[in-house]
């Protein structure tokens, strides 16, 4: 069983930039992929960027060239830096981690509990 503890939500004004961190503890062994999807008020759950134990990422055409995904594979530690952010950017971000293929999830990831982005404009 993998847990995980995210940090870093907040308040932010349009244009300001914020680091989202996810710790990872428990099974790391079943961990191949860790990442963050989001979740606006009224809308369903989407990918925001994804990255592998090799350091591979993908991110959502939404984030790319102003979102970073960065991972501390010692510290199992998975960073979002965004940059030049947005009010549509206003979410829930949600850590996810687990051993997924191509764009498939082997059995069901673990979920972090969320955490709060607030862009204003």
């Amino acid at each position: 069983q993998v847990q995980l503890v995210e940090s870093g939500g907040d308040l932010v004004q349009a244009g300001g930039s914020l680091t989202l961190s996810c710790t990872a503890s428990g099974n790391i062994a079943s961990i191949n992929t860790m990442g963050w999807d989001r979740q606006a008020p009224g809308k369903q759950r989407d990918l925001v960027a994804r990255i592998t134990n090799d350091g591979i990422s993908k991110y959502a055409d939404s984030v790319k060239g102003r979102f970073t995904i960065s991972r501390d594979n010692a510290e199992n530690t998975v960073h979002l830096q965004m940059n030049s952010l947005k009010p549509e950017d206003t979410a829930v971000y949600y850590c996810v981690a687990g051993q997924l293929y191509g764009s498939v999830w082997l059995g069901s990831p673990t979920w972090g509990q969320g955490t709060q982005v607030t862009v204003s404009s």
